[in-house]
């Protein structure tokens, strides 16, 4: 009797163990495989066809597919829907075999060089590209080509704007040379904190006359006027054959399908890698409101290499890769990402990098919940490095979706311990990470710098209009060196009501360049912020204030460290009032001050030692 109460209890044990099933991929097998580690498959895609299927089987089965070292080449998004994992509760993991190192790429590698009489480089592109448009990235390596530009580093300024000081511009002779062709030459225009990217329609050389395509800056805000902030905006231009002149500088000839390219003279094209993206997109989990996209991990795996192509008539952009893609009207919408989640849950991404890649890097938007991007690492981005929620315009039910279905807020998602640099290569007016309505959002212990503009934005309401936006915490990050061509913004920029939030132990620093008219500060609290604690953040080398509030109401400043310059005050109001923000126990110091560059010291070792 004991032997078979004995068996009985292994037996029930054992049909409450969650069973896994494993998958092998190798770039060097083939897909008619069996999928074990001896003949493995050879694409991502048909390892997600054999975990569908053992989903289907039993829900409650966790499954591993293991990567071997080696590109994967995709040509579209490798998609995961709700429909096709059958409401799993098992875990879906995509891992890198220990100690091999994986990459998934969107891009195709460039062939068939041939040196030019005036030492350029010059390829035709493959047949794949007769159907896609031209290319904006050319990566050789892991560095970033620069499409041919004038001039080739700092800028040119707008002599005078014209009559109606949206579409065309007057410049001063000799500013450039002047293409024999401006198909394909683009204008890079720069406002307070964001850009345009358009086609040049026109450069007259008799009137020093620039018409772009379009309207420079947004149509429905007056205040992108081409010379609203300055009377002498900043420009430059790209893509030309007469701009292509110094190493690394490349120029996509639409007419005949070759990319020209300069190279240092040591450096053979055969002998790197040179890839130009193709795939718009490299993941996609797609779940829908009542049947969400569940448990699906991606771990110790690189991505690169992914497109993103501007509005036909340009990109004008609004705030943090947002933009409006019919100019007259509609909402805003933003830069899609290389890994884009909506209605995900319990999704992960840990010890990954992403890079190389045109667009944003990874985006929790609609209806993600518990999900976690961890001690990855984010660099060279055309746009936004990281985006949490979504702004206002979806619409459920006839009117914007967090009046009529505030549940549907993007919930408990994390970010923490990642590195994330050299965003918004492309489009300056990315962040680091960005954070729109969302709810109990946690973005910790990172560190982000060496961007064009913020670090860090969450909110998306300029008002105290109640939404769901709520119980945010940006804890124990370092950011540092960014807002280096915009203004406009800080480390951490923040607006609309969000009751409960924190922004707590932050070591911001270096932020250096104020270029246009606003101010850049180390936390720019803008219009409409509301009940939010500020608490033992530690900010220093600061071109204009530490802190500013903008049209914000009550909040509480406690206990923080602010190192000013003498001719800024450590707090600035703007359109607030200063009773409103209450302070308590912080630290001031300016540069006249006795004993400025100890306290500093000592600040910044306390912080370190903390973290």
């Amino acid at each position: 009797m004991k032997i078979f109460l004995k068996l009985f209890v292994i037996a029930l044990l054992a049909s409450f163990q969650v069973h896994s099933a494993e998958f092998y991929v190798s770039s060097k097998g083939l897909d008619d495989n069996p999928g074990t580690r001896s003949q493995p498959f050879a694409t991502l895609k048909r390892a997600r066809q054999a975990a569908e299927k053992v989903f289907q089987e039993n829900r409650d089965e966790n499954c591993t597919v293991w990567l071997a070292g080696g590109k994967y080449e995709i040509r579209e998004p490798l998609t995961f829907e709700a429909s096709g994992m059958k409401n799993q509760k098992g875990v879906l993991a995509f891992k890198a075999i220990p100690g091999e190192h994986p990459l998934i790429s969107g891009g195709f590698e460039i062939t068939g060089w041939h040196k030019q009489s005036d030492g350029t480089w010059r390829a035709k592109l493959p047949n794949v590209f007769k159907k896609e448009p031209a290319p904006r990235e050319l990566f050789v390596g892991n560095q970033r080509g620069i499409r041919a530009r004038f001039p080739n580093e700092g800028y040119l300024r707008v002599k005078q704007a014209g009559a109606d000081r949206r579409t065309h511009f007057f410049f001063a002779e000799g500013d450039f040379p002047i293409p024999e062709k401006t198909s394909g030459t683009e204008l890079v225009f720069l406002h307070d904190w964001s850009i345009t990217r358009i086609p040049v329609k026109e450069i007259n050389p008799a009137e020093n006359k620039l018409t772009a395509v379009d309207s420079v800056g947004n149509k429905s805000l007056a205040f992108f006027n081409i010379d609203n902030w300055e009377p002498n905006p900043r420009y430059f231009l790209e893509n030309a054959r007469e701009f292509l002149d110094a190493d690394y500088e490349w120029f996509y000839d639409s007419k005949g399908g070759e990319i020209y390219l300069i190279l240092p003279e040591a450096v053979h094209p055969e002998e790197m890698e040179i890839v130009v993206p193709v795939s718009e997109g490299l993941i996609i989990l797609e779940g829908e409101a009542n049947n969400l996209v569940k448990n699906i991990r991606f771990e110790e795996i690189a991505f690169k290499h992914c497109a993103w192509q501007i509005p036909e008539k340009g990109y004008c952009g609004i705030q943090a890769c947002h933009f409006d893609p019919i100019r007259e009207r509609g909402n805003w919408v933003a830069v899609p990402a290389a890994v884009k989640a909506e209605w995900a849950e319990n999704c992960v991404l840990a010890r990954c990098s992403f890079g190389n890649l045109g667009g944003s890097g990874v985006w929790l938007g609609t209806g993600c919940r518990r999900c976690t991007i961890s001690d990855s690492e984010f660099t060279d981005i055309s746009g936004n490095g990281i985006m949490i929620g979504e702004g206002q315009g979806r619409e459920v039910n006839g009117d914007t979706w967090w009046k009529t279905a505030p549940e549907q807020v993007a919930l408990g998602n994390t970010v923490e311990g990642s590195t994330v640099t050299e965003c918004g290569k492309q489009l300056f007016g990315a962040v680091g990470i960005w954070c729109g309505l969302t709810a109990e959002t946690t973005i910790r212990n990172n560190n982000i710098f060496g961007l064009p503009y913020s670090g860090i934005s969450i909110g998306w309401m300029w008002n105290p209009t109640p939404t769901p936006c709520r119980e945010n915490v940006i804890e124990g990050n370092h950011i540092h060196h960014i807002m280096q061509v915009l203004s406009d913004g800080g480390g951490i920029y923040m607006l609309g009501l969000q009751p409960g939030s924190k922004i707590l132990n932050n070591h911001i620093h270096d932020v250096s360049v104020n270029a246009g008219r606003a101010e850049s500060n180390g936390m720019f609290l803008d219009e409409g912020t509301t009940d939010v604690v500020v608490a033992n953040n530690l900010i220093y080398n600061i071109a204009k204030s530490p802190l500013r509030f903008h049209r914000a109401t009550i909040n509480l400043v406690k206990g923080n460290y602010l190192f000013c310059t003498d001719d800024n005050p450590p707090i600035r109001y703007n359109s607030t009032k200063e009773e409103d923000i209450k302070k308590v126990d912080n630290h001031i110091y300016s540069e006249q001050d006795q004993g400025f560059e100890e306290a500093l010291r000592e600040a910044v070792e306390t912080w370190n030692e903390k973290h």
